[in-house]
């Protein structure tokens, strides 16, 4: 497959309007005043199943061959993509098999099975989930959709910061959530279109900054698995086609430590009113907590997502 382009984005939003939510840009003025800037929220929490990634499914199995769609759908996820694939399946009608972590949060696994996917268990510490992925989709001839390192994922993932600079127009600074990177590459991909001025930055969770190590070394870094409650972000390496878009588009990647991601969902929760799950505040806790500088200045903030046990939720912002 070809390395996407803004192009792709654009033929993405087509495939997923009216399918997709266009989610709201939310402001708030004690989160510009704690952060000394204008910070524009892109809500995707607010998403169908709850988070971004429902865009890139819905965009590549959109583009499936008939063959494929009586196959049907696997994939690997944590969480989130994983209930984009099941859902995104649903409604083309087609079977979805999804892998995922023993320790993945409960409600997201739920989720993916009340949404029609079969899930099937592995341990993120010991077994290597895209040798099971390949395995299977070998095995049951089934099309493997993975969670990032896809050229339609990617172009579905742009699409959210396309909609923001739609409806903020040009912003100095983009700041986005960074796990296996679709979203950051998607968003790239946009940002240089829309507002070629942008500096774009990638947040990663501190536990996990391969991503970071990547951009620096030039070359793709893998890591452990990292233990982070950005469990969405708790991936060990970026994909292939994600790099090659970050390498070129990307201008920065810094991380947050967990202590700042509690922080950023209480703040959600007690002045905004939005549940937010940790991987979901990684931008915003960028913005608000001093990992970027942004005084001054227009910034576009995506909030991944806010799929999160509300035991935990509760626990967290106690």
């Amino acid at each position: 497959m070809t390395e996407p382009g803004y192009h792709d984005v654009e033929l993405a939003a087509r495939r997923i309007e009216g399918v997709a939510h266009r989610t709201p840009v939310l402001t708030s003025r004690t989160a510009d005043s704690q952060a000394g800037a204008q910070l524009f929220f892109k809500c995707e929490n607010y998403q169908r199943m709850g988070a971004f990634k429902f865009r890139g499914a819905y965009n590549a199995i959109a583009q499936f061959t008939e063959e494929q769609r009586r196959a049907g759908v696997l994939t690997f996820s944590s969480g989130n993509h994983a209930q984009a694939i099941a859902l995104s399946a649903r409604l083309a009608g087609i079977r979805s098999a999804i892998i995922m972590p023993l320790d993945a949060p409960a409600m997201k696994m739920r989720a993916t099975r009340e949404y029609g996917g079969e899930v099937i268990t592995y341990d993120r510490y010991t077994e290597d989930r895209e040798e099971i992925a390949r395995r299977l989709a070998a095995e049951r001839g089934m099309t493997l959709i993975p969670p990032y390192d896809h050229p339609h994922v990617i172009a579905g993932q742009g699409t959210a910061a396309r909609e923001l600079f739609e409806d903020t127009g040009p912003l100095d600074v983009l700041l986005v959530p960074l796990g296996g990177g679709g979203l950051l590459a998607g968003s790239a991909l946009s940002a240089r279109a829309l507002s070629p001025d942008c500096r774009v930055i990638g947040v990663e969770p501190e536990a996990g900054n391969d991503g970071q190590q990547s951009l620096r070394r030039g070359e793709i870094v893998t890591i452990a698995a990292p233990k982070t409650i950005a469990d969405g972000a708790a991936t060990t390496h970026l994909g292939q086609h994600n790099f090659n878009v970050i390498r070129r588009l990307v201008d920065d990647i810094v991380t947050v430590p967990d202590e700042q991601l509690v922080q950023t969902m209480r703040f959600f929760a007690e002045r905004m009113k939005m549940v937010v799950e940790p991987t979901g505040c990684l931008a915003a806790a960028a913005a608000m907590l001093g990992a970027v500088p942004v005084e001054g200045k227009r910034v576009g903030v995506v909030i991944s997502g806010g799929n999160v046990d509300l035991a935990s939720f509760a626990r967290f912002v106690s």
